[in-house]
């Protein structure tokens, strides 16, 4: 590929935010009494501020590329002793732009992405002198394979988000990453870079774990990182200093392509139990690594280029960017209906009704985030104690992992305090309540606690299916009153769903967004209907997976019919960990407001009459194999449940959940639910953790066609996430 079809790549983006490259000629400190001469320091800056993280876009890496070949024509002619690459503060580089990768048309163009990250990477790699990469902040994706085409590189210590994701956004680490990793820290650590890691909540290393893995040659305090870093290299460049690489390998030796090969098998296994291979990502990330073993770094290159070409033309790729970057970067900050934030009131003291583990997590979680009194209340003091004595237990664990300073976890402990009498709101300025998911329950909390709170104090409730405008009908000030749901565990799930009620104000409304925003959640808006967003879906689709089962479907068919969407657990295994009881009850108040599209099983409520908790055999919470290695029911509690005689095949069910799950939406939208189909999408995200390559749910619908089937429309507009761009 030549300069000008680069040329001609970047010229299609020219809003492209460009990340410059800036050399800063330095004169390395004295070795030993004499200077190894003069050092090219290349800082990547967008000229933003640390809010703007740097990318990698085609004109961005035109110029890196354009700067390099000027710094290796000075290091031929002996006028710079090595080069390094740092970032600007927070940053090395934040990986690709995916604005711009998303727009990459057909697969040439995405080859030519691809093509153009390797000629500017293996430049870096080819001064003729030692290059060095300075790692001060985030590094992602082609941000840290800049350091990897480095010769040497040091890491700070306050260096956070180093990773490798593009199994999880839908590519592979293509500009070199793939094939430097598993020789620079063996493939067994490779494998928890690449794949474990990103399909596990997209998970990062800081600057210390990158060094223990061998992923950096030195470390070094913020501080004054930079200075330590020269003086580093200096010692390098002179040969004082030669750094070891403990967990290196050569892939040639037998020993290592038998762990290389043992390395793979792992993969494989491990993205078939977290993805059923629904996405093709990872297991092309797996199948260039397999294949680089015996190859060259340049022929890696070119089969990454392909693959990167092929990847970027898929549906998954489409859906995830759409889901990460249209979704979670920008709709969920910019929430649709959120009232003016200028109407939020204050909150300077919350309440919370009860003090059992859902009371005690928001309690946890109001005081670490907002740093503003909290007090619980429950029908006794053992009970009290029992929920204080939960979030002070909950401190102690932060502090022991180093979570959280001592004197942040003194100042926790303090927050929360407890009382048996609700006369504890008296000053409160919001309080919600988790009390038993039982409407009267929830209604004569309200009653009790709108009789002892201000007039301007705010009331919420955590339900995840009851009417907020029933809770609501017999309070004085029934505009006061918001729905205010979160998903568990409270610490880890980032959803929140707002309920406005018909007679909730803006005011409310406003500082209920404002809230969500200050425990760094993500707030959708919802209309008060049963079961609200994520609820309804995950029930809609329980229900008729159970169905199938009930009428005479295997379970084992029954329960991995839906393998082919890669969801997180299936059906039967969520039921299990949300609890059949809570299921049930979820499922019964959706069978009373939509009738038999929620069928209520009655092999599910024979087995909570007889107090059994899950249909498969388990063992601390996951099925325990049979003799055969697959999950089993016991014969106890097969003997509680009787079947019909029309079974399903896998295909059936599949096709059956799809469809109901298209309706559903289709209603949803119809009934105003939400803004817009992107609300679900961001709901099943980030409040079932359903995985980004099926863009949340509407793009594998409408790609699946159950949509059309039962629409006769897709949910979203062409090119959105199911066309290509």
């Amino acid at each position: 590929m030549s300069a000008a079809d680069f040329r001609k790549l970047a010229d299609l983006f020219p809003n492209e935010t460009v990340t410059h490259s800036y050399v800063q000629d330095i004169e390395l400190p004295p070795v030993d009494g004499t200077s190894p001469g003069t050092f090219a320091l290349v800082t990547l800056d967008n000229g933003l501020d640390h809010s703007k993280p740097t990318t990698l876009g085609p004109n961005t890496l035109i110029e890196l590329g354009t700067v390099l070949e000027g710094l290796k024509e000075r290091a031929a002619r002996g006028e710079i002793a090595g080069v390094g690459v740092t970032g600007k503060p927070y940053f090395l580089v934040a990986g690709a732009d995916l604005s711009t990768v998303k727009s990459v048309s057909g697969r040439e163009q995405g080859k030519w992405m691809a093509q153009l990250g390797h000629d500017v990477y293996s430049t870096l790699a080819t001064l003729g002198v030692p290059s060095f990469a300075f790692i001060n902040g985030i590094a992602l994706g082609g941000g840290l394979e800049i350091a990897l085409q480095s010769t040497y590189r040091t890491v700070s210590t306050g260096a956070g988000a180093l990773a490798l994701p593009e199994a999880f956004i839908g590519l592979i680490p293509g500009w070199g990453g793939v094939y430097i990793l598993p020789r620079l820290i063996g493939p067994e650590n490779a494998l928890k870079v690449m794949i474990e890691n990103p399909l596990t909540n997209n998970r990062t290393l800081t600057g210390p774990q990158a060094y223990q893995l061998g992923m950096a040659d030195a470390m070094f305090e913020p501080a004054d990182f930079v200075e330590q870093s020269l003086a580093w290299a200096a010692k390098v460049i002179a040969g004082a200093v030669a750094p070891e690489r403990a967990n290196a390998v050569d892939p040639s030796a037998p020993e290592v392509a038998a762990r290389w090969s043992a390395a793979v098998a792992k993969g494989r296994a491990f993205v078939e139990a977290k993805t059923s291979n629904a996405s093709p990502a990872p297991a092309k990330v797996l199948d260039v690594m397999e294949a680089n073993r015996t190859l060259t770094q340049a022929q890696s290159a070119g089969l990454e280029c392909e693959t990167l070409a092929d990847l970027m033309q898929t549906d998954e790729f489409r859906s995830t960017v759409y889901a990460f970057l249209d979704l979670v970067q920008r709709r969920s900050k910019r929430p649709a209906g959120a009232p003016d934030r200028k109407l939020a009131r204050p909150v300077t003291k919350i309440g919370v009704v009860g003090a059992g583990l859902m009371a005690s997590q928001l309690a946890l979680l109001f005081a670490r985030q907002l740093k503003v009194p909290v007090v619980l209340t429950d029908i006794d003091q053992a009970r009290v104690d029992k929920g204080v004595g939960y979030v002070h237990a909950e401190v102690d664990k932060l502090l022991a992992k180093g979570r959280i300073s001592p004197d942040a976890a003194n100042r926790t402990r303090a927050l929360v305090t407890g009382s048996v009498s609700k006369e504890a709101f008296a000053d409160a300025d919001f309080v919600i309540e988790a009390v038993f998911e039982e409407l009267n329950i929830k209604k004569q909390v309200f009653k009790e606690v709108e009789a002892i709170v201000s007039a301007k104090c705010i009331l919420a409730t955590n339900t995840s299916s009851l009417s907020v405008t029933a809770m609501a009908e017999d309070l004085e000030h029934p505009e006061r009153l918001v729905g205010f749901h979160f998903f568990n565990p409270v610490a880890v799930m980032p959803l929140l769903e707002i309920v406005r009620a018909p007679k909730t104000d803006d005011a409310v409304l406003a500082t209920a967004f404002e809230l969500a925003k200050g425990l760094k959640k993500s707030a959708v808006r919802v209309l008060d209907a049963p079961a609200f967003v994520v609820n309804r879906v995950l029930l809609r689709l329980m229900g008729e997976v159970t169905a199938a089962f009930d009428e005479g479907t295997p379970a084992e068919v029954a329960d991995n019919a839906l393998r082919p969407m890669g969801l997180p657990m299936t059906p039967f295994v969520l039921g299990a960990m949300v609890g059949l009881p809570v299921a049930q009850h979820v499922q019964e108040s959706l069978h009373a407001a939509f009738g038999d599209r929620f069928r209520v099983s009655r092999n599910l409520q024979a087995l909570i009459d007889n107090g059994v908790t899950s249909i498969w055999a388990v063992q601390n919470g996951a099925p325990v194999p049979g003799p055969d290695g697959k999950p089993f029911i016991p014969a106890e509690t097969l003997a509680l449940m009787s079947f019909g005689s029309a079974p399903s095949t896998g295909e059936e069910v599949l096709r059956r959940t799809q469809d109901a799950l298209a309706e559903e939406i289709g209603l949803m939208l119809e009934e105003g639910v939400v803004a817009g189909p992107e609300d679900i999408d961001l709901c099943m995200i980030l409040g079932a953790g359903w995985p980004m390559f099926l863009g949340g749910i509407t793009p594998y619908l409408d790609r699946v066609g159950a949509s059309e089937r039962v629409n006769g429309k897709k949910f979203l507009a062409p090119g959105v996430a199911s066309e290509p761009a």
